[in-house]
């Protein structure tokens, strides 16, 4: 039997962390594949398509091409047409389905960290990583509200009506950054704020930081940013983003092979993960 072959394509992708990851979840699974990175300008997507994913056994997508990609399939799931995104795919009797695990990777590392979708839960931010998070949190019926900054004000509102359009009982709203207020029962961060090489940075006060029972952080590098670290010496629950990169890419392995994999084991390649991102 020939060994497997699946890749991630993106441009660029030189800094992507998929190989090292998928790697490990091949052989955690026992699985003999190979995985390589592909790097495929947007003008060359369709004549690569062709000639080299519908080869693969599976593959990943990443920055620019999760909503490009989406012409070229045979099928994507409900999910991915919801979100009209798609960052894996299956080739299998030669025909290509989308998925995207993004949502399930976020929901995974959330109950991975203990961390509870309940009380008053609040996003900081209204980008994509937001946006994602944001239906999620909506789809199981929890109320939510975003904070952002006041040249995002417009970008919100149009956010919140997106949501409401689509899962019509949502309960969301928005509110400045700057005007934070109250205590939050989760705290979610999907600004920048924060990443490499910005390390000392924090998307709030501390006064507010010491309000929040839980933070979730969805950078991943550094492991641990400053909100995370700051909400652990509060006593709050805290968890970074490499958990949800690792469990993203691990509901892309139960799509492309079933494979069931131990907390113990995910928690353990996340810490990896972080060590050779250094």
């Amino acid at each position: 039997m020939s060994k497997k072959q699946y890749a991630v394509i993106g441009h660029p992708i030189g800094h992507t962390m998929s190989p090292f990851i998928h790697k490990r979840l091949f052989d955690l699974a026992g699985i003999d594949a190979d995985y390589s990175a592909l790097d495929i300008a947007p003008e060359s997507l369709e004549t690569e398509f062709e000639a080299t994913l519908k080869g693969l056994d599976g593959y990943n997508i990443t920055i620019p091409h999760k909503q490009a990609i989406i012409p070229f399939l045979d099928e994507i799931d409900d999910k991915a047409k919801m979100y009209g995104s798609v960052n894996t795919v299956l080739n299998r009797g030669g025909r290509s389905k989308g998925f995207t695990t993004d949502p399930d990777g976020f929901i995974k590392a959330i109950e991975a960290a203990g961390i509870e979708l309940d009380g008053r839960i609040m996003i900081l931010g209204c980008g994509g990583v937001a946006r994602t998070m944001a239906y999620e949190i909506a789809l199981r019926g929890k109320p939510f509200e975003f904070a952002v900054r006041r040249e995002d004000v417009g970008k919100a509102g149009l956010l919140c009506l997106d949501i409401t359009k689509k899962i019509p009982d949502a309960e969301v709203s928005f509110g400045l950054m700057e005007q934070f207020i109250g205590t939050v029962d989760v705290l979610i961060n999907a600004t920048p704020v924060g990443m490499y090489p910005n390390v000392d940075a924090q998307p709030i006060h501390n006064c507010a930081i010491g309000r929040c029972a839980a933070v979730f952080d969805a950078i991943y590098n550094p492991l641990e940013t400053v909100l995370v670290k700051r909400a652990k010496a509060n006593g709050a629950k805290a968890e970074g983003g490499m958990s949800m990169l690792v469990w993203q890419a691990v509901v892309a392995h139960q799509h492309w092979d079933g494979s069931q994999y131990d907390k113990k084991d995910i928690d353990q390649l996340c810490l990896d993960a972080a060590a050779q991102l250094k």
